[in-house]
């Protein structure tokens, strides 16, 4: 869902958990994220640098943390982009929404969010050994590596780039900003073993924006591609790598036929023109796809490779996951996305400069339940694939967060459970997000109300409270739930609260674009889990 760039101000910040949760009995310990004046240690902070005046979006926040979990900590953004020297005081408002997150098999950790069109992305990494240990009150000095996407263009004197988080000649102007994702290969014996980085932007025009880092976000390629997409009209792109030095793949949406296009990378993720194909296979498409502007059409999940360790033959298999009606006569009558699908690609892996897809359905929500009347996009589905081979995907129908998993590389699924309990049971739960890495160890998360009732809807999550106080809004935390046995036909879950603080009141739009002034969309649409070599679960999260 392509963001704009905001045109008022927006106190918006970027917080991010990084918990370990290992998944060994008891065995927990935490680790976390921060700003200016820096309890965090974070490095080239906006307000280190003098970049936009000095000022950051936020004070800088450290929670107390929560459940086992690290305190929570704001990442460092400046308040406005900076604005150039010799030209007229003009600053955009910054923002940070949609983080996603990643960690590479050495442990350092990325986390990127956008600023919307046109204001591109900004980019945090952590690495022990560059950036310094876990700080004594549980927090991470994180480096701010400024705006991969604005790397050698729209600059005064060679353009932005992403070490020029002080510079005047950063407009805060990018080719990207209205989508984002990252994802990290394997170690590079010949780049000193280091894993690359790549990235992808969306702008409104010409597409995607794709550039890479074999530095560990320090710099990156100049200048980016700004033509990475084989599609001009496309839409909500997700990317993932194998793990190898330079085999990146990218998923998006061709706005025309609603299809998802999948390309691959051969060279890190800067250019995506080594194979392609569609995630909707022709079987599917009447159901999924669209050709006018009444179908019901899709809502896609990320692309997943199965990067499994276990010697399954499954690996290198793709995934990719959406939403859609049941059938193509539901498509035609506009129908909630009642049903999930999980195609597979057991072609890709094999180098051919086209590989296809076969689609299976998952769930269809029976008739009368949430999911028929709501759908199953709220926002996101989400995929993961573990160690093991087995697949995992989830989803919302706006009141529960429902699982499903394949033992046969996507060929069956589980009867889906519901993931979410305790106080969510009965909530609006929304925003779902999956990651898996052991032998059934799988981590859940999603943003739970304190009320019950449609997410989007006024009257149920902003109802009059006394004395025009907004005390009984609906109050919106982060959720964890954290599985052994994911793969089981009844998996079990221990629920926790991630976020030791309210990270919203009110609305959750789930409606991506589709948003109206009464439903509150400042969260965006969705944030992100990883998992890090010590199956500790990072959750990056976007907070107002």
């Amino acid at each position: 869902m392509r963001n704009l760039l905001p045109s008022r101000p927006l106190w918006r910040f970027l917080c991010a958990l990084l918990a370990s949760l290992i998944w060994t009995a008891f065995a927990d310990r935490s680790v976390a994220q921060t700003s200016y004046p820096d309890p965090a240690n974070e490095h080239l902070c906006p307000s280190q640098t003098g970049a936009g005046g000095g000022a950051e979006a936020i004070p800088a926040f450290v929670g107390p943390g929560i459940d086992g979990f690290s305190p929570n900590q704001s990442l460092c953004l400046p308040q406005l982009a900076p604005v150039p020297t010799g030209l007229s005081p003009l600053a955009f408002i910054v923002q940070g929404v949609e983080p996603g997150d990643r960690v590479d098999s050495q442990g350092t950790i990325y986390v990127e969010s956008i600023r919307g069109v046109p204001g591109g992305v900004d980019l945090w990494r952590w690495d022990a050994s560059i950036d310094g240990s876990p700080n004594a009150n549980g927090t991470l000095p994180f480096k701010y590596e400024g705006q991969p996407d604005n790397c050698g263009i729209f600059g005064l004197s060679g353009g932005g780039c992403a070490q020029n988080v002080g510079s005047p000649t950063n407009l805060g102007v990018a080719p990207g900003g209205g989508d984002a994702d990252i994802a990290v290969n394997a170690p590079d014996p010949n780049n000193s073993a280091i894993p690359n980085l790549a990235l992808t932007s969306l702008t409104l025009a010409p597409g995607v924006t794709a550039t890479r880092s074999r530095n560990r976000g320090d710099t990156f390629f100049t200048p980016p591609n700004l033509l990475s997409a084989a599609v001009s009209g496309d839409d909500r792109m997700w990317n993932d790598a194998v793990d190898d030095p330079s085999t990146v793949y990218m998923s998006y949406h061709d706005v025309a036929t609603f299809n998802i296009e999948v390309q691959r990378s051969s060279d890190g993720g800067l250019t995506y023109a080594a194979g392609a194909g569609e995630a909707i296979d022709a079987a599917t498409l009447p159901a999924a796809g669209s050709i006018v502007l009444t179908d019901s059409a899709n809502v896609a999940a990320q692309i997943k490779v199965d990067r499994n360790t276990s010697g399954c033959p499954s690996k290198g298999n793709l995934y990719a996951a959406f939403v859609a009606p049941d059938n193509a006569i539901d498509n035609a009558h506009s129908a909630p996305l009642g049903t999930v699908y999980v195609g597979v690609s057991t072609d890709a892996k094999l180098g051919a400069v086209s590989f296809t897809f076969t689609d299976h359905k998952v769930f269809t929500s029976p008739a009368g339940s949430p999911g028929a009347t709501t759908g199953t996009a709220n926002i996101f589905p989400a995929l993961a694939v573990d160690n093991f081979g087995h697949a995992y995907v989830v989803w919302s129908d706006n009141q529960s967060i429902f699982l499903s998993s394949s033992s046969d590389a996507g060929g069956h699924w589980t009867v889906p459970v519901r993931v979410n309990g305790g106080a969510t049971a009965g909530k609006s739960n929304v925003f779902p997000w999956v990651a898996a890495d052991a032998n059934g160890h799988v981590v859940v998360t999603w943003l739970g109300s304190s009320l019950a009732g449609n997410s989007n809807s006024v009257a149920a999550m902003q109802p009059s409270c006394a004395g025009g106080t907004t005390d009984c809004w609906a109050k919106w935390n982060v959720y964890m739930a954290e599985s052994v046995n994911g793969h089981d036909a009844v998996p079990s879950f221990a629920q926790h609260v991630a976020s030791d603080h309210i990270i919203h009141s009110g609305t959750v739009c789930t409606s991506g674009t589709g948003c109206s002034g009464g439903d509150s969309r400042s969260l965006a649409d969705f944030f992100q889990v990883a998992l890090d070599p010590q199956h500790r679960a990072n959750i990056a999260y976007a907070d107002d």
